[in-house]
């Protein structure tokens, strides 16, 4: 992924030394195995505890045998010389990869339970802090009824939940090792020792594997990457929508002395947001990558190999970045409850409308005929640009069955609100804090 958006941390754990220096772990691991077992003397041990990667180096060997492990090895020959025997006994390299692979996973997938945790902190603030702020509430893009901005939020906030318990679960999905050898059948290998191993790596064996552990398991890891992002484009494509001109109800940070575009002054564009909706295409379409993966020929091919070298990087990379992202607009942004406010009268107190045709059923008309005469008169708001209750007041077949008292509480925005705090109680939310 480009510099531009990896954060240090997560571009650490994909880094050539940080793989090779997974490949290394592993080897070591299954060296001290071997060594309690008698295999390896004692006087040994403490030159191959001492082994070192050189990322130049292995690179340069690579470039004459043409293959990682090979590479890896030679170098630590280099280092062991005749005693280089000792390392990579009965091992095949998917064995080292796919256990060193496991591990990066593991690292990277902590640091984005973490990000998910500071993205629904954030969303539970900004939830609480709006909870009755009117908002007009919008299906298909056009107003419906009334609801608040904090309910909104508060929808985010457990969806922030459910990723989380996603990326739970994927971690225990990914952080799998095998080294059951060339065919997964523990020819050269006991699986006692492949056991010892993922435990002292803080991994869990695959319970049956081929040459590689089953890439069923990165396609859901991919595939919760990709959920995750997507919740964060759901956010980011609402803020956008609610930061156009004609609804200007939130405006995601702008800095002083930033600027909007090269050529009109007065822009101000959520580019913050429009840039989360991009990176979330680019993991989705990972993840279907990473199903591609899943079938391959016989016990191993290579085709998954130099797809995974971008896609588990460039998403867990793209994800933390997004995550990070997605707060820093959350946390910072502008909420207009004034303008929020105006809008939903810009519908002439058309979203009232169902209330009024619930009045007139309770007061014995057909619903259809009830919907027509509501309809009628909306219909009349929307053309005129006039008051729907003016209009519904001077309609005859409205004032027969409801008084003037009875169809003005049909427009007390309090009546669509008073099951807020229950929802919010049910999503773990309360004025004094969050989950």
């Amino acid at each position: 992924m480009i510099e531009r958006y990896t954060r240090p941390e997560i571009g650490r754990i994909w880094s050539e030394e940080a793989k090779y220096a997974a490949w290394l772990r592993v080897e070591i691991e299954v060296c001290e195995a071997y060594h309690r077992r008698g295999r390896i003397p004692a006087d040994v041990m403490p030159r191959i505890r001492t082994l070192s990667v050189d990322v130049a180096r292995i690179l340069a060997i690579q470039e004459r045998v043409k293959h990682e492990m090979i590479s890896l090895l030679t170098s630590i020959e280099e280092q062991l010389g005749a005693e280089s025997r000792f390392v990579h006994i009965g091992l095949t390299t998917n064995d080292v990869w796919d256990t060193a692979l496991a591990l990066q996973c593991r690292d990277a997938v902590d640091l984005l339970i973490a990000g998910q945790e500071r993205l629904r902190h954030a969303l539970g603030v900004l939830a609480v802090r709006h909870k009755d702020t009117l908002i007009a509430g919008r299906t298909h893009g056009v107003h419906a009824e009334p609801t608040t901005f904090g309910l909104k939020v508060a929808v985010w906030y457990d969806e922030a939940r459910r990723n989380l318990d996603r990326m739970r679960r994927a971690r225990e999905i990914i952080a799998v090792g095998k080294l059951s050898g060339a065919v997964g059948n523990f020819a050269n290998v006991e699986p006692e020792i492949e056991d010892e191993v993922c435990r002292a790596l803080g991994l869990q064996a695959a319970p049956a594997s081929t040459q590689i552990v089953q890439r069923d398991r990165h396609a859901e890891f991919c595939a919760m990457l990709a959920i995750a992002a997507a919740s964060m484009e759901k956010i980011a494509l609402e803020v956008r929508g609610l930061q156009r001109t004609e609804v200007l109800e939130v405006q995601e940070p702008f800095s002083e002395g930033q600027k909007g575009s090269s050529a009109m002054p007065h822009k101000r564009n959520p580019e913050l947001a429009e840039r989360v909706c991009g990176l979330a295409r680019l993991v989705r379409t990972n993840a279907q990558a990473a199903l591609d993966n899943v079938a391959l020929w016989h016990e191993r091919d290579i085709s998954h190999s130099s797809v995974e070298r971008v896609i588990l990087p460039d998403s867990t990379i793209v994800l933390d970045y997004m995550l990070h992202l997605t707060t820093f607009i959350v946390e910072g942004l502008e909420v207009d409850v004034a303008r929020m406010a105006e809008n939903l009268e810009r519908s002439y107190g058309l979203v009232y409308s169902q209330r009024v045709l619930l009045k007139l059923t309770d007061a014995g008309l057909p619903r259809q005929r009830a919907y027509e005469i509501v309809q009628r008169s909306a219909m009349r708001a929307w053309r005129e640009r006039r008051s729907f209750f003016e209009l519904l007041t001077a309609d005859a077949e409205v004032t027969e069955h409801l008084a003037a008292d009875d169809l003005k509480t049909c427009f007390d925005p309090a009546w669509y609100l008073r099951h807020v705090d229950t929802i919010f109680r049910r999503v773990g939310l309360t004025d004094g804090g969050h989950a």
